[in-house]
């Protein structure tokens, strides 16, 4: 079977600057449970971190999925409990949440 493409158009069926903005670093906000002391947040230098009441979030700008899995996987090895997970929009539109507490999807 022969695929005519668009101009600009991939293989795949992505444009060009779909492409482009799939491949854009973006950042995300993590929360683990329990208060983060200074020890914990030295292994999370490459974050900003804010300490609440019972919770600590991380927020990172990451290049990609990879780099989003190694960072959960970082807090998870050290034992903790990762009970939020957001992708912060880039232009301030409401926050597209990629996983809530108890593993179900949404968006806002």
């Amino acid at each position: 079977m022969t695929r005519t493409l668009s101009p600009g158009m991939l293989a795949n069926g992505w444009t060009q600057t779909a492409r482009r903005d799939l491949l854009r670093s973006q950042t995300y906000e993590i929360t683990f449970a329990g208060q983060a002391g200074a020890g914990l947040r030295a292994e999370f230098d490459d974050c900003e971190i804010t300490v609440g009441s019972d919770t600590t979030t991380l927020r990172a700008e990451l290049p990609d999925q990879a780099a989003l899995i190694g960072l959960v996987l970082r807090i998870t090895g050290l034992g903790l409990e990762v009970v939020f997970l957001r992708l912060v929009p880039p232009d301030g539109d409401p926050a597209k949440e990629v996983a809530e507490p108890g593993g179900s999807q949404s968006s806002a």
